[in-house]
């Protein structure tokens, strides 16, 4: 019997996927926990729908992101920060303080978690620094700190 698998199955199949299980395994197992639903044709339509609709829904992200991307590449962002002799910064600048900063100063409100900064940065100038909009997207945005 074919399925279109609901859920991720371990050992059987993952989520969206279309395949021959035992007719037993379906009807006893499968079907009363809505892990899948018989591959009819009625079903396969309204999967192929769901799935055109995903693809659309994610085109959309892929869009948003890559116009993000391209507001941030020309952006420098200022963060004043105190700092002791050499340029050495007491403390850090941390991926909160450049998301709060590209939001306070130029509208953009950009998750900290998408600020991919390795560690934080202590010293005084311009860092470049990875910012992840979308698996695909990824920009660089500027952040100059300055002595305080």
């Amino acid at each position: 019997m074919k399925v279109i698998f609901q859920q991720d199955v371990k050992g059987q199949g993952k989520k969206g996927e279309i395949k021959e299980v035992s007719e037993g395994y379906a009807r006893n197992f499968l079907f009363p926990r809505k892990l899948a639903v018989e591959a009819t044709e009625g079903n396969l339509n309204a999967w192929k729908d769901q799935k055109r609709r995903e693809e659309a829904r994610q085109q959309q992200e892929r869009q948003q992101a890559q116009a993000m991307a391209e507001k941030l590449k020309d952006l420098q962002v200022t963060i004043r920060a105190k700092a002791g002799e050499g340029g050495r910064l007491f403390g850090a600048v941390t991926s909160k303080q450049i998301s709060e900063q590209l939001k306070q100063a130029h509208g953009l409100k950009v998750d900290k978690k998408k600020i991919l900064l390795e560690e934080p940065i202590r010293s005084l100038g311009v860092t470049r620094v990875p910012v992840k909009l979308h698996p695909e997207v990824t920009a660089t945005v500027a952040v100059h700190v300055v002595e305080e």
